[in-house]
């Protein structure tokens, strides 16, 4: 089960350099998941400020 990123997302780009595959880039407004690259690791959870990336 891949991770989503909310709407809570701040754009802050604490998650991107987190992420062990690549699967997060800057999207219009909030950073994304590709869930297919998504490992479920949670690492971007970890560091996350406002909890945006969500389980999905």
């Amino acid at each position: 089960m891949a991770y989503i990123i909310t709407d809570a997302c701040i754009y802050c780009g604490a998650c991107e350099p987190e992420c062990p595959v690549d699967a997060i880039s800057a999207g219009d407004g909030k950073y994304v998941i590709d869930a297919s690259k998504c490992i479920d690791c949670g690492a971007c959870a970890n560091v996350c400020p406002v909890d945006a990336p969500q389980p999905e």
